[in-house]
């Protein structure tokens, strides 16, 4: 590629110099390399301009001159940085159909309902989020909700060469105001929920809602929640996509969720949207599944999937592997299983299965060695105020001694809650099955998607999936 041609659609640059290589880092140039100048919180790359043009650098791109003989300044090195990884890539995002989520809260949820969906319909799906990206089936690590634009082009041009038609990408604030999506035209973009958060990057919530509002500038259709105060702020952030509504709540949203129903092992509503309507079923518990599903089915349906599809494909879609993660047992107790390791995540899962249990919660917890010894009473405290009976383990001890954790736990635990203390969390969740009565919800906290402990000796293997289901053909 000349630099003519890596340049096309973004500056007209005479060069037909050959390049071999792109990069914003100047540890990385070679000579033939462009080089991007990028102002980051830390360094700015042009205090190396020289340097890598020194070394053989093709072109230098700078946001300001350097009085450099192959230089180029453009007015945004980040945006000129995200398009030229694009052209670089071949522009794989449009070979793909891009579904992007943003909001506080819902993103990782909802980007797996939406990728299980499109697969129940007969697509190929790649997955680009918190927790890990996906090719179809294949799973790759992710370094942050949103890649850096080379390695968010070098992901879309991988998922379009091994055949996906579709990409769900959790779409977070900072890559927005950072234009790491530049070069990416979406054709649905959907808004879960505003608040405060990341302030120490945004300062106002006014600038962190204006940073979400970019994503739909890029979109063909906007799905916003009716139900958010912030969602009319964000409307007029944009005028190029259609906008559509879902809410609970607000009048005269394009799509609706009527006579919900929130049970321990799911919730149940009626799809209300497009002169249609219809029961729909998601194996999620809680009030936030009600949103994630209805944001989710907007979506789908506003990109023209037929409605009875839509709603038929909830019904067996899981959403995120240790989330809010109802396991099957085929037995009159609910077991569910969560990431919640921190007050606040824990106070969140207790609140929402004690909302829907019909018999008693019971919740099982520990709390992390070489950690925040402050959270430990504070947690215990949330487990005592939803549970009714409290089961305090170990999670990943690692060098401290697991009854010293248990102690700290303990102590923060009311005079009056019923609770037993195991250190064993195998032994833990076998008493907590063992003691389940029907209609019961168990709550195992704290593990969620990991499938180890850490231990003062090393790493074991334990997933708590295969606990349940080793406790189970014991009876």
């Amino acid at each position: 590629m000349t630099v003519r041609e890596l340049f096309a659609g973004i500056a007209d640059v005479a060069d037909d110099t050959c390049v071999v290589g792109l990069t914003c880092d100047s540890r990385r140039v070679k000579p033939g390399y462009v080089f991007v100048c990028i102002e980051g919180p830390a360094v700015d790359g042009h205090k190396f301009a020289k340097q890598v043009h020194d070394a053989g650098a093709a072109l230098v791109v700078t946001q300001r001159q350097m009085g450099l003989e192959r230089e180029l300044t453009v007015p945004s090195s980040r945006r000129t940085w995200a398009q030229l990884c694009a052209n670089w890539f071949g522009n794989p995002a449009e070979q793909l159909h891009l579904i992007g989520v943003t909001g506080t809260n819902g993103k990782t949820t909802m980007t797996y309902i939406l990728k299980s969906i499109l697969e129940q319909l007969g697509h190929k799906v790649g997955l680009i989020g918190t927790i890990q990206n996906m090719v179809g089936d294949r799973v790759m690590p992710s370094g942050h909700t949103t890649p850096d634009p080379y390695e968010l082009q070098s992901m879309l041009s991988l998922m379009s060469k091994e055949g996906c038609d579709y990409v769900v990408m959790e779409v977070s604030s900072h890559a927005l105001d950072q234009d790491r999506v530049e070069g990416c035209v979406f054709d649905a973009a959907v808004f879960t929920n505003l608040t405060q958060d990341h302030l120490d990057y945004h300062k106002t919530m006014e600038a962190y809602a204006a940073a979400k509002a970019r994503l739909f500038k890029r979109a063909r259709h906007a799905i916003l929640n009716a139900d958010d105060p912030w969602a009319q702020t964000l409307a007029g952030g944009f005028d190029s996509a259609e906008l559509y509504t879902y809410a609970v709540n607000a009048e005269g949203a394009s799509y609706t969720a009527q006579d919900i129903q929130l049970r321990a092992d799911g919730v149940t509503f009626r799809l209300c949207g497009n002169g249609e309507e219809a029961p729909l079923h998601l194996p999620i518990p809680g009030m936030f599944s009600v949103y994630n599903a209805l944001a989710s089915a907007a979506c789908l349906l506003t990109l023209g999937f037929p409605f009875e599809q839509v709603v038929k494909a909830f019904a067996h879609t899981q959403g995120v592997k240790g989330r809010a993660e109802v396991v099957p047992t085929n037995r009159d107790f609910t077991m569910v299983i969560d990431y919640a390791h921190t007050p606040d995540g824990l106070d969140n899962i207790c609140r929402t299965l004690k909302e829907c249990a019909k018999g008693r919660l019971l919740v099982l917890f520990g709390c992390g060695g070489d950690r925040d010894k402050g959270k430990r009473p504070k947690m215990a405290a949330m487990a005592a105020k939803y549970g009714d009976v409290v089961i305090v383990t170990s999670d990943n001890p690692r060098t401290e001694d697991p009854q010293a954790i248990l102690r700290d736990v303990t102590a923060g635990l009311p005079s009056d809650c019923e609770h037993i203390v195991i250190e064993n969390r195998i032994e833990a969740i076998s008493w907590a099955m063992h003691h389940a009565c029907p209609g019961d919800t168990v709550l195992l906290a704290g593990k969620g998607h990991e499938t180890y402990q850490i231990l003062k000796d090393g790493v074991i293997h334990l997933d708590e999936r295969e606990v349940i289901a080793d406790v189970l053909a014991s009876w």
